[in-house]
């Protein structure tokens, strides 16, 4: 099985050209040469992006999904590469309707008629992984409206076939290609089978949608559906059912009276928000996962769907992110290059004036420019390209954030085409940045960690004890000036504290936001 698996990728390979296209980028390497001797080389006239999505495509849905992955690495691929990818689309024909009920029967142990009062065997939604049905639930448990999730059957066996298959390529490539090692390509298929494993568990999902509910719990700007917990297993979750227009259609969303203008404005917002106030975001905010409300009090809210992917952030992570933004939308560059090279991120010995000249050149034509004319994939590119050039280590953590940025920029010109994402944004972030480093950061700060200090504090003499104990072949005056200076510290803090939570107290009187 796994022999005719491989010669069906090289079939397919052949039919799209894939060998002409490694022959062409290493005309000598030890790929081509063997790409010469199984005389796979024939003309193709597609461009090669296009042969590459066509080729993932006709291998089926986990290679459309891997290519969907690959799509976000722009640090490693050509952004005509990359733009391509990006276009695939994870649907497949629905499995049919005596599985979905054997499903519904293995996860709760009884048929779909029981669970529900009511259940449509038509799916709404078809992927790779899973499909969506809609459902009534049972009077006695609410008779709400939901939307099901339902896992396809057997996709275990199907995913460790293809990952084992896209593991024996990738170890290939690194080794046949001189550009190998740089792509690194079994890392991105670790990456894939880590992601592809938590789409497998729908609790995963269940507990990404709750959590991303509870932090825009009373938004104005996003609704995220409750997750049904006493219905939800490893294969099948239940959520409210969501009822909206898709992002993607505009003229439906005009005609309902919703301002374009207004909305791309509050995806930004609901973007910035995400990430760093939350650190938690939705990584995949493509149209088929985003509708809007348009009835009642709802009407002009984001409708997220689809929780299977989320990015998460340090604090961190967030701080440097907020200090680069900041810093591009004043174009301190300097201080850019600088917030690199103290996160370790590029060399301790990197030249500050020249990453500075290399961010500048970059940067410095898209200000003052409206969204229509920056194309963020190309700053992207031109950007990781310097980033290889000084040595600068690409964070994984930030990747999916790369991607979601990219999926802000397609909604931003779809709904408003004038939209200015840097004004936009800059007030938020600064706004945030002031409550991280302002006094209202302080002031938390003192109160976060205040029971840590009263549990220090009343073991300070026994830490002092087993010090001296510990150092007891010292002279003494060396141990006792440093009880002098720790016990100096030690006040210095205590009155720190003390006027730190005077301000808070004061700060209860004054609002300055």
């Amino acid at each position: 099985m796994f022999l005719l698996r491989i010669a069906k990728i090289f079939s397919v390979a052949h039919r799209h050209g894939i060998d002409e296209m490694l022959v062409g980028r290493e005309a000598g390497g030890r790929l081509a040469a063997l790409c010469r001797f199984l005389r796979l080389w024939r003309r193709n006239d597609d461009a090669q992006a296009v042969r590459l999505r066509r080729f993932l495509e006709d291998l089926g849905p986990i290679f459309v999904k891997f290519g969907q992955v690959l799509s976000t690495r722009r640090d490693l691929l050509p952004v005509d590469i990359a733009d391509e990818l990006a276009k695939l689309q994870d649907r497949v024909p629905p499995f049919p309707a005596d599985r979905v009920h054997a499903q519904i029967e293995t996860a709760y142990g009884r048929p779909a008629g029981e669970v529900f009062a009511a259940f449509d065997e038509t799916p709404v939604a078809s992927a790779s992984v899973a499909q969506v049905h809609f459902a009534r639930l049972r009077p006695e448990d609410g008779g709400r409206e939901v939307a099901v999730k339902i896992l396809r059957p057997d996709m275990e066996g199907v995913i460790a076939h293809d990952l084992a298959l896209l593991d024996t390529a990738a170890g290939l490539l690194e080794k046949l290609w001189s550009d190998g090692k740089r792509m690194k390509p079994r890392e991105i298929v670790a990456e894939f089978a880590k992601y592809l494993h938590d789409e497998l568990d729908l609790m995963h999902e269940a507990a990404n949608a709750s959590q991303l509910r509870r932090n825009f719990r009373d938004s104005k700007l996003l609704l995220v559906p409750e997750v049904y917990w006493d219905f939800c297993n490893t294969t099948v979750m239940v959520m409210d059912r969501m009822n909206g227009i898709p992002i993607s259609h505009n003229e439906a969303l005009a005609e309902a009276g919703i301002s374009l203008t207004e909305l791309s404005r509050a995806g930004v917002e609901i973007f910035f928000t995400q990430v760093f106030r939350n650190g938690f975001f939705h990584a995949d905010m493509h149209p088929g996962n985003i509708f809007v409300a348009v009835d009642g009090a709802d009407k002009g809210k984001y409708i997220a769907l689809d929780f299977g992917i989320v990015g998460t952030l340090t604090d961190t992570d967030k701080n440097y992110l907020a200090q680069n933004f900041l810093a591009f939308f004043r174009r301190d560059y300097k201080g850019v290059a600088t917030a690199h090279i103290e996160a370790g991120w590029a060399p301790p010995d990197t030249r500050v004036d020249e990453f500075e000249a290399a961010i500048r050149t970059i940067c410095e034509p898209i200000f003052d420019r409206p969204l229509h004319d920056i194309s963020f994939g190309k700053v992207l590119l031109r950007l990781f390209q310097i980033s290889r050039r000084f040595n600068v280590e690409i964070q994984p953590q930030l990747v999916m954030l790369q991607k979601t940025l990219l999926n802000i920029e397609g909604l931003g010109r779809q709904l408003d085409p004038g939209l200015d994402l840097w004004k936009t944004a800059k007030p938020f972030l600064e706004r945030w940045m002031s409550e991280q480093v302002g006094w209202r950061a302080a002031l938390r700060g003192v109160r976060d960690e205040s029971p840590n200090w009263a549990r220090a504090l009343p073991q300070l003499p026994r830490l002092m004890h087993r010090a001296l104990r510990r150092e007891g072949t010292e002279s003494l005056a060396p141990i006792l000036s440093r009880l002098v200076a720790a016990q100096r510290r030690q006040n210095r803090l205590l009155t720190l504290i003390a006027a730190l939570l005077l301000l808070w107290l004061a700060g209860g009187y004054f609002h300055f936001f």
